[in-house]
């Protein structure tokens, strides 16, 4: 048994403190790209800035002849790249059942340690995996004379990983977030879907038989269709609100359908998670307007917290009650505001004019 005051204690001689809490930096939209592919590396220098976190792919999608190709291309965009403080630098590596993933580790810490900011880890299962790789990164930091840790970020893919998320969340100092991988996640629950997040037309709720109709059964009713990810993604919330981290919603395959993926990062948001996976450019703004408070939100809590004074009791406004759970929902929204806005002029701009 580990004692708890050796938790935030570094696991390697002469590898950095790890952190006490986890940086709330922006990372509304993690946008996903192919070191290997030539034509989307050249693109990188021009979306610093614009996204809050680009993400050096290794693991699904890249073939594995292009594997080394993947990981000596991250490791020459990191080094070219100014990333500054707007954008963060993330990768995904090659799962820890794989022939890749050591090789990934320790070419991407010792070469651009310093550059990189997360390294997400995919099908976790356990806490197991997570203590794996902070011992790994922690003995590599120490070589590469890093003075700032690498944090961890996991993604949901299995049933047992969802069976131990809660140990997962708290497996380490570095954990960041975790997010739901919805495709692999599928096909391990044997769930009957082929797609990649997002609803399906056969999980659906149906309107009772109309009352006094002729074959009452078979008359027109109305059915609403069903979010498969609902249950998933709040006990992701809260396994990640309990430790500290951050929840995020994974890739929507279907990149024709903007509006059914707008509809799903919103659903992500409303429960919690900060942020989502864009794989085109067209679901990075999707990502930025979903998970960014709207104008009408953020005055709204302004008004909450003028009318609420020092926080007790309660009042009514606009028809409304309003009381100290409220004020604390409205607080929320604006310390997302203000950290948004810090960094984005026109969000400032926008959050300042609705405030007149």
């Amino acid at each position: 048994m580990r004692s708890a005051k050796d938790f935030f204690a570094p696991l390697a001689v002469g590898a950095p403190a790890p952190v006490r809490e986890v940086p709330a930096r922006p990372s509304r939209m993690i946008h996903f790209f192919d070191p290997s592919n030539e034509k989307m590396a050249a693109k990188i220098p021009s979306m610093v800035g614009t996204v809050d976190v680009l993400l050096g792919n290794l693991e699904d999608a890249v073939k594995a002849e292009n594997k080394e190709k993947a990981r000596l291309g991250l490791v020459e965009i990191a080094k070219a790249t100014d990333f500054g403080d707007a954008t963060q630098l993330w990768t995904r590596v090659n799962s820890l059942d794989s022939p890749w993933v050591l090789d990934d580790l320790t070419t991407l810490v010792t070469e651009i340690g310093d550059k990189l900011d997360v390294i997400m880890v995919p099908k976790v299962q356990g806490p197991e995996d997570i203590n794996y790789v902070d011992r790994l990164l922690a003995q590599l930091e120490a070589r590469a004379g890093l003075t700032r840790p690498i944090l961890v970020h996991a993604i949901l893919e299995t049933a047992r990983g969802m069976a131990n998320v809660e140990e997962i969340c708290g497996a380490s100092p570095r954990m960041q977030g975790i997010s739901l991988g919805p495709a692999d996640l599928a096909a391990d629950r044997r769930m009957k879907t082929t797609r990649v997040g997002g609803g399906h037309p056969g999980y659906l709720v149906r309107q009772d038989p109309p009352a006094g109709v002729e074959d009452a059964i078979n008359a027109d009713r109305a059915v609403f269709q069903q979010d498969l990810w609902h249950y998933t993604i709040a006990r992701m919330v809260d396994a990640c609100a309990m430790h500290g981290i951050f929840p995020y919603y994974g890739p929507f395959g279907d990149i024709k359908d903007v509006v059914a993926c707008e509809d799903q990062f919103r659903n992500a948001f409303l429960l919690g998670c900060v942020g989502a996976w864009s794989l085109h450019p067209a679901q990075i703004a999707i990502a930025k307007k979903v998970f960014s408070p709207s104008a009408a939100d953020v005055a709204h809590a302004r008004r909450v917290k003028a009318a609420m004074g020092d926080g007790t009791g309660a009042v009514m406004l606009d028809g409304k009650m309003e009381d100290d759970a409220s004020l604390k929902q409205c607080l929320v929204i604006l310390a997302l505001a203000d950290q948004l806005s810090a960094g984005d002029p026109e969000l400032a701009e926008l959050y300042k004019e609705e405030a007149k």
